[in-house]
């Protein structure tokens, strides 16, 4: 990380300093995005904003900025990061406060921006020939989980909870039927059909998992948009998780028991390919427009 940006500049991280009465360092009063970057081009850039546009209304929070200088924002970062294949990671907080108090300041004090790019990191060659593990765990999240709010200590104490029994992500289960995964979207394959979870409160709504529907669609894979039983997954004969960092990542061992095969399954592969092929086609485009 080379340069982050903060409240309108563009600086060294170490130059970079917040307030400790910023309401997001004391309360986690905040929104953030995470856009994926390929070849130097945000990825569905205008999805991601609109996403922020709507954690920020759930929260209360007046967006600080306009889709011009967002995008140039997120173009400031990309071009002072060497890497063609980026993250970009923006917050916005409800500012700085003169006393701690939970209600909203009032008068409302300027919102912190804070923002920066790192090259984007994917699952390793090994990861995505083995799969990864899984645990089952109950989803004690609050109930606006739609919101992309910096307030995840309970979503870090659940991915936590797999990490330290050997797992990559914990898969969640509210009132006995999937919601998503601690850090991903979760989709589970039966009979060669595709199932996912509908979009509710209770999940993030991912870009990702938007567009594996999308490429499932185009390629005429078999697919259902419904409710998920918790008994559906555990019988499943794959599981996979998806995000930016992810892609498409099989999940082959939930709770110490092998998925299907124990192997990533032939439906994951097909749609690893389809959205690999769909990122070239971006760079493609990336390319004939440089």
């Amino acid at each position: 990380m080379e340069r982050v940006y903060l409240n309108g500049k563009l600086l060294p991280l170490e130059a970079a300093h917040v307030s400790p009465m910023d309401r997001g360092f004391l309360f986690g009063d905040g929104a953030y995005e995470l856009i994926p970057v390929y070849a130097r081009r945000p990825f569905r850039l205008a999805e991601h904003l609109d996403r922020l546009d709507h954690t920020l209304a759930g929260i209360g929070l007046a967006n600080p900025h306009g889709r011009e200088v967002w995008t140039d924002i997120v173009n400031q970062l990309i071009a002072a990061q060497p890497a063609p294949d980026q993250s970009v990671y923006l917050q916005i907080t409800r500012g700085v406060a003169d006393v701690r108090d939970q209600a909203f300041p009032d008068p409302p004090p300027a919102p912190t921006v804070f923002a920066y790019s790192t090259p984007l990191k994917t699952p390793s060659a090994a990861q995505r020939a083995s799969g990864v593990a899984a645990y089952a765990m109950d989803d004690l999240r609050w109930l606006r989980c739609d919101l992309k709010t910096v307030s995840l200590l309970a979503n870090c104490l659940l991915r936590q909870a797999a990490v330290v029994r050997g797992g990559a992500e914990a898969i969640l289960f509210r009132d006995g039927w999937l919601t998503e995964g601690a850090a991903s979207n979760i989709f589970i394959v039966h009979g060669g059909v595709l199932l996912a979870p509908p979009k509710s409160h209770f999940m993030l709504p991912g870009i990702t998992y938007d567009l594996v529907l999308e490429l499932a669609r185009d390629h005429g894979l078999a697919h259902e948009i419904r409710p998920v039983a918790a008994a559906e997954v555990r019988n499943a004969d794959e599981i996979w998780m998806t995000s930016s960092g992810r892609e498409v990542l099989a999940i082959t061992r939930l709770d110490d028991r092998p998925v299907g095969s124990g192997r990533p399954g032939p439906v994951c592969e097909r749609m690893y390919g389809w959205y690999q092929d769909y990122k070239d086609s971006l760079r493609a485009a990336a390319g004939e427009q440089a």
